[in-house]
């Protein structure tokens, strides 16, 4: 199994975009689960925020990639059906697949394809989540509607799934809809759960199929991801499929990798490709929730980094944490900073 290809050693050594710490923003305890993509002549990231009551979803825009200047809400509080009204966490726009080629959009229908989770109690992710799907024409991708009901929910899935759905992955392929997800097996938070990545099929974005063999991605007995293999983002590369994943083992969450020649069977690399770091890094706690794209030859792999809060951190989230996104490359950044 040869993954040079998709390995990205070299860790930036600070945050590329932080929450605001502001009181009732939407972001003032953390941020989480990038997605970054290229629109109308910049880098764009979608980004969920977390301000102690809930989920809401934010964009971003950058020139460079490693700076990065937050534009607005894209998925608030107080909108959408009431299954989704408490939190909307945006994970997905419908793009291109090609990981070699630039990650633009791309349309169905004339329209911007958006895939996203929702809970249904105020707090951390309280309840059981559904997925659901979002459109716009707006080429600000600030305004958004609402598909009114969920896609997929946990009470019509499988015992894996039963605890609720998770972080999505959304893809067209050969003229079918793919979208792939985690989900946990039960909502006990008291004896722990394990999350596992399954997949839906559809030929139009409103009726989907879960597919045999579901979770297609499952945990490993005994290793860095016995607990969790969740938040798929799936890519082509030349002629095969790749999955950046993360896995948990009850003390850190890690980027890991599988491949696929057909999206259904997926082998994985059985060590993580970008590991936790050492203490007081900016990711000793997790370094997980890929978003992954190639720049003029050179691999960006955008994380969710986690550490212990520290005096002067600008934001403080949940359990003592400091949350934020940063990016590890293919090449070091010193070379891409000078």
């Amino acid at each position: 199994m040869n993954i040079n290809d998709y390995l990205t050693p070299y860790k930036r050594d600070k945050p590329v975009l932080t929450g605001s710490g502001v009181a009732g923003a939407f972001d003032e305890k953390a941020i989480d689960c990038p997605f970054v993509f290229y629109h109308q002549n910049q880098y764009y990231m979608m980004y969920i925020g977390f301000d102690g009551k809930g989920y809401q979803t934010g964009l971003a825009t950058s020139d460079n990639l490693l700076d990065w200047e937050p534009i607005g809400l894209v998925l608030r509080r107080g909108e959408g059906s009431g299954w989704d009204s408490l939190n909307a966490a945006g994970c997905w726009i419908l793009r291109e697949n090609d990981m070699d080629g630039p990650p633009v959009l791309k349309k169905w229908q004339n329209k911007y394809w958006l895939a996203y989770h929702a809970y249904p109690g105020d707090g951390y992710e309280n309840g059981p989540g559904r997925i659901g799907l979002a459109w716009t024409e707006d080429p600000s991708l600030l305004n958004w509607n609402r598909l009114p009901e969920p896609i997929l929910s946990p009470e019509d899935g499988a015992a894996w799934e039963q605890g609720g759905l998770y972080k999505e992955c959304l893809l067209e392929h050969d003229g079918l809809f793919y979208l792939f997800y985690n989900a946990k097996n039960k909502t006990d938070s008291g004896s722990g759960w394990v999350e596992q990545t399954g997949l839906a099929t559809s030929p139009d974005l409103v009726n989907w199929t879960r597919v045999d063999g579901n979770p297609l991605l499952r945990v490993t007995a005994n290793a860095w991801d016995e607990k969790f293999a969740s938040d798929p983002c799936v890519l082509k590369h030349r002629d095969e499929w790749a999955m950046y994943y993360f896995g948990y083992d009850g003390k850190h969450a890690q980027e890991g990798l599988a491949l696929s020649g057909d999206l259904l069977t997926w082998e994985k690399h059985p060590q993580p490709i970008v590991q936790a770091g050492q203490s007081g890094s900016l990711d000793s706690i997790h370094a997980h929730k890929p978003s992954v794209i190639r720049h003029e030859g050179i691999l960006y792999h955008f994380y969710c980094a986690c550490r212990p809060s520290q005096p002067g951190d600008i934001t403080v989230n949940f359990g003592n944490e400091f949350r934020t996104i940063t990016v590890a490359t293919s090449q070091p950044l010193t070379d891409l900073q000078t």
